[in-house]
């Protein structure tokens, strides 16, 4: 079973691979400090270190939208480099088994219907604001299918929806928005005025992450094809509606403010017709159970 061979986890210190652990304990987790994957020697040489019998490739280079507006030449350089040099050296290495994660970013702005399927990837463009990250990850895609057509490799990937949870990285600075909304929430006295970014009207799917971390070792196991299998739930949800479940569930007197700044695209939401399908018996954590769990997990370690 290669849910129990020897598994490489790239991103090892990142938010998935924290809590990746503690369902994979045994896996090895590499980061940053361990391995330059921009780097291809050092690449070659981790893989001839550990020797592993499959890798899973989560390490990326990620960021808010002002972080992607901003630094679209990093995005794109980075990212490009690490899973070039990951994909071809687990093939020189003779890695007969790679499972890589996309993101809904890579899907285009615009398609003909929602949720979209697996098919739409290359539809058209991706949405402006995310357009480098987007384009890497279709990259990473085309790569993988370009090795497993070629060379007959094992390799595939899954594409997660919007992704929440504790040990994720909370602040002002946090990139993912439920984690911005927990630190905005906590740190609020009653009667504040809450100010978010955007309009509030964009639809999300949060898949929680320790779900999506129960679902990674089956997709290594079962996900065998060329299709880039999203991952998401049913719930998609607007950013105010969101925020209102917290609001309420927390009893907090506060009102939100919306900018009206970088609001990103209105829907980005994903069929999990096919994952279900694999995992027909699976049941994701309820946004508004999976959003308080968060919210007590940053109360206790916020300081940590």
């Amino acid at each position: 079973m290669l849910a129990n061979v020897n598994v490489l986890v790239t991103g090892g210190s990142g938010f998935v691979g924290k809590r990746l652990r503690r369902e994979r304990p045994y896996w090895t987790y590499i980061s940053s400090t361990d391995c330059d994957l921009t780097d291809s020697n050092q690449v070659r040489e981790l893989y001839g270190d550990s020797k592993p019998e499959a890798v899973l490739h989560l390490a990326a280079r990620v960021g808010g939208i002002k972080d992607n507006i901003e630094n679209q030449a990093e995005f794109f350089y980075i990212n490009t480099m690490m899973n070039t040099n990951v994909i071809h050296q687990a093939y020189k290495a003779g890695i007969e088994r790679v499972l890589c994660s996309l993101s809904t970013c890579a899907f285009p702005e615009r398609v003909h219907h929602f949720p979209f399927s697996e098919e739409c990837l290359f539809d058209g463009p991706p949405t402006e604001t995310n357009f480098s990250y987007g384009m890497t990850k279709r990259m990473l895609q085309t790569a993988t299918n370009a090795y497993r057509t070629q060379y007959g490799l094992n390799y595939s990937t899954f594409c997660p929806s919007n992704i929440y949870g504790p040990q994720d990285h909370f602040g002002a600075t946090a990139s993912h928005f439920v984690a911005a909304l927990v630190h905005k929430l906590y740190t609020a006295k009653d009667g504040d005025v809450v100010e978010m970014w955007g309009t509030g009207e964009p639809l999300r799917q949060q898949i929680y992450v320790d779900d999506l971390c129960k679902i990674i070792p089956i997709l290594m196991e079962r996900h065998n094809t060329a299709s880039p299998l999203i991952v998401a739930p049913y719930e998609n949800l607007s950013i105010v509606d969101m925020a209102d479940i917290l609001i309420k569930q927390i009893g907090k007197n506060v009102r939100l403010s919306f900018n009206g700044k970088m609001s990103g695209q209105f829907r980005k939401d994903g069929s999990n017709g096919k994952l279900m399908e694999m995992l027909s018996s699976f049941e994701f954590t309820p946004f508004r159970e999976g959003i308080l769990k968060t919210y007590r997990w940053y109360e206790e370690n916020k300081n940590e």
